[in-house]
């Protein structure tokens, strides 16, 4: 019978640990991968984004704060970003803390 999960999204990113955490930031609450709205890939930072590939960096839209946009890299749970907002940094999944200085960067990823 095969399994109704689905496997986790490939991440992209410099010296990407397990984790999520990259070249850029790799402190132990780094541990979120965002997809990026322009190539709907997932990558550790906007800044591995930008070495790593050719094309502009697009926002995510307010009307699109539905989409599975943020990887937790502990438990591989994908969250909305309606719900990154809102999780009070920690995965809603385990629990796990997120970087709490992510916020500052929240309008480099989607409209705030």
């Amino acid at each position: 019978m095969p399994s109704s999960t689905a496997p986790a999204p490939t991440i992209h990113g410099l010296a990407l640990s397990p984790q999520t955490q990259c070249l850029h930031y790799s402190s132990p609450l780094d541990i979120i991968a965002i997809k990026m709205a322009c190539c709907n890939a997932f990558y550790a930072c906007i800044t591995c984004h930008s070495s790593l590939t050719t094309h502009a960096v697009e926002l995510w839209g307010k009307d699109q704060r539905g989409e599975k946009a943020v990887l937790c890299g502990i438990c591989r749970h994908v969250l909305s970003i309606d719900e990154y907002m809102a999780c009070g940094g920690a995965c809603t999944s385990c629990g796990n803390g997120f970087n709490p200085g992510c916020k500052a960067h929240w309008g480099m990823y989607w409209e705030v």
